[in-house]
């Protein structure tokens, strides 16, 4: 097992879960429901995932949204991955971001993930 705070996941953080996926949600949640969606396997980034991988993670992106429906109703949603240190990725374990919006979580919510550049020069 890796020292890698995703492969110590245990089942009962398990959002959802399938063969080669699981879902939990984020320690550091920027929005309430915010959860993070992993494969099992330990890769470091996205490039390095195979198309099975990628396809297990989309399925659970799909069982997060209806979970977070259900319970929280948001507005709108991000999702996104971070890629290097300079693409922001701070635990590289290949994770998606699945963020729930909300309206008036932030001012002006134009240009989404756009954005992240914009505040970083601002």
């Amino acid at each position: 097992m890796h020292n890698c705070v995703f492969c110590q996941k245990k089942k009962d953080d398990f959002l959802c879960e399938n063969e080669l996926a699981i879902a939990f949600c984020d320690n550091y949640p920027v929005n309430k429901g915010h959860t993070l969606v992993v494969p099992r396997r330990h890769v470091q980034t996205f490039f390095q995932a195979n198309f099975q991988e990628l396809a297990a993670i989309n399925e659970l992106v799909f069982q997060v949204k209806d979970i977070l429906d259900e319970k929280y109703k948001p507005d709108g949603y991000n999702i996104g991955v971070n890629v290097g240190h300079a693409g922001g990725q701070t635990v590289f374990h290949l994770h998606f971001h699945v963020i729930p919006r909300y309206l008036g979580d932030v001012e002006n919510p134009r240009g989404g993930v756009r954005r992240v550049k914009v505040h970083i020069l601002l």
